[in-house]
């Protein structure tokens, strides 16, 4: 199954190059792609190693905590719908610093806006790298290492020769495969409760990891952030990670970039909503996951050699337990699928942010010197960044939970991009000096606050930051900090002049780039 994927991926990746001729072939899919492929490739880009293999096991043993993280990932769509996809859709080309530097200054826009684009793609990409080790180590018996380095190898055959196009078919395709699969483990664990919802929430509320361990509560909130479980910083800490979840998505690189394939911004809107429908019932569909994996696995099943739960592989485990070893590889596949399919769609972001924003608009002045030259340095960025990557989470190893590490990423996303989008489509005062800070400070608190976290380099012991994630308050610096940016700072007439011309094109689409640009 995973040879089967492998080669259908390859076979479109050969078909895609042959397409992506030009910049907007290669870094936008021509803009060709419907609301619905759209919506599939968005929810595929979306449903992570993290979403399948993290929160499966973050529910299956901190039950209405682990949770959390579902309802956030959802939730999480509306601040996208409602206020991003279609300012960005009408007013940007290729990259999130295209929207900023439609009224900013340019340059130090789209350096900064490279900057953090990298940063939250390198911290998204490690969290999926490490789903991708752990679940080859189990499958294969590949070490951690080797797995790791040969899924990195794959994601970037996609991206490199396929450039955008070949990226969203392999997520539309993951995206129908991860469904099919989520529908049939969600069926089997309603079959062993005799598909009767009560006696399953009955068996949840009494979890005993299948009669191996002492009868616990799952629905039960606190078993995480609670005051006994985590000490007094534990509900501020889940606050923390609701803000970081919810905000985070609308700033998500490899999220925003899909709006600029589509042709125009009802497209975009119309794949916003599809996404949302296939996102949502995905969401739904972890609850049965992880709580049946609590309910029917024995705790040694899915706990490591050491005796710590082994967090990652619940879902898998649980496929093979109830569908036996076909379904097992069914589900290894797809979960296989999605983190080559995520990390090549987060590869691409960031290397058609560093060519197009920080080599041809900052040091190039919006110039290519060559025909194509900007397409072959985002091909060569995304070696750096794959091999970036692909170190990192070999350095973490295979036993940090990719949920938890994807929970960062949304929280440096919302601390430096968010503040700055909405700001440049919804405040005339805003200035380059603003965005500059905003970027800055955003990215600065949340990397520090990681760093000084009980997660950090000092350790729970000597964590200085007593919460696991930053966002409370490094979102609220982010705004601070384009705020007075912005007011500290002379009025800058020129963008305030443009801002009147940016509402309109932003809500309206009036001038915006053209789908068919082959």
């Amino acid at each position: 199954m995973f040879l089967v994927f492998v080669v259908l991926t390859l076979v479109i990746t050969f078909f895609s190059a042959r397409k992506a001729t030009g910049s907007a072939a290669y870094f936008a899919a021509g803009r060709s792609i419907t609301g619905w492929q759209n919506g599939l490739a968005v929810a595929g880009d979306y449903m992570s190693a993290a979403s399948f293999l993290g929160i499966s096991g973050m529910i299956c043993f901190l039950g209405y905590d682990g949770f959390m993280y579902s309802v956030g990932f959802l939730v999480a769509y509306l601040t996208v719908l409602f206020l991003v996809a279609e300012p960005l859709r009408n007013a940007g080309k290729y990259t999130m610093a295209d929207l900023l530097a439609y009224r900013l200054s340019p340059r130090p826009v789209r350096a900064m806006a490279s900057l953090s684009t990298i940063t939250v793609s390198t911290f998204y990409m490690i969290a999926q790298m490490v789903g991708a080790g752990v679940i080859i180590k189990s499958l294969l018996g590949l070490s951690f290492a080797p797995a790791v380095i040969g899924v990195g190898v794959l994601m970037l055959v996609y991206v490199v020769f396929g450039g955008m196009l070949a990226t969203t078919w392999v997520q539309i395709i993951k995206a129908v495969l991860l469904m099919a699969g989520a529908f049939f483990l969600s069926y089997l664990v309603l079959q062993h409760h005799g598909f009767s919802l009560a006696n399953f929430f009955d068996h949840v509320s009494r979890a005993d990891y299948g009669g191996s361990a002492a009868p616990k509560n799952l629905l039960e909130p606190g078993l995480k952030y609670g005051v006994i479980a985590a000490g007094p910083w534990g509900p501020l800490d889940l606050v923390s990670l609701a803000m970081g979840l919810v905000l985070g998505t609308a700033g998500l690189p490899h999220i925003l970039v899909r709006f600029y394939t589509v042709p125009d911004a009802k497209t975009a809107r119309s794949s916003v909503v599809w996404a949302m429908a296939i996102i949502g019932v995905f969401y739904i569909l972890t609850t049965f996951f992880g709580f049946g994996a609590a309910t029917i696995l024995e705790k040694s099943a899915i706990t490591t050699a050491a005796g710590k739960p082994d967090t990652n592989m619940v879902a898998p485990i649980l496929a093979l337990a109830l569908g036996g070893n076909l379904f097992f590889a069914f589900i290894s596949a797809v979960a296989f699928a999605t983190i080559l399919a995520v990390v090549a769609g987060l590869t691409m972001s960031a290397s058609t942010s560093f060519a197009h924003d920080f080599y041809t608009n900052v040091i190039h002045h919006g110039k290519e010197k060559t025909a194509g030259e900007e397409v072959r340095v985002a091909r060569i960025t995304a070696f750096v960044v794959g091999a970036v990557s692909i170190g990192i989470a070999i350095g973490l190893g295979p036993e940090v939970n990719a949920a938890f590490l994807v929970g960062l990423a949304f929280a440096v996303a919302a601390s430096a991009n968010l503040p700055v989008i909405l700001f440049s489509v919804f405040w005339k005062r805003f200035n380059t000096a603003g965005a500059v800070c905003g970027l800055v400070g955003g990215l600065a608190s949340s990397i520090l606050l990681i760093l000084l976290s009980p997660s950090g380099i000092f350790g729970k012991a000597g964590a200085i930051f007593p919460l696991d994630n930053p966002g409370i308050v490094s979102i609220p610096l982010g705004f601070l900090a384009a705020y007075l940016g912005t007011v500290l700072t002379k009025a800058d007439p020129e963008a305030a002049a443009k801002f009147a011309e940016l509402k309109v094109r932003a809500h309206t689409g009036l001038g915006a780039e053209k789908g068919g640009g082959h």
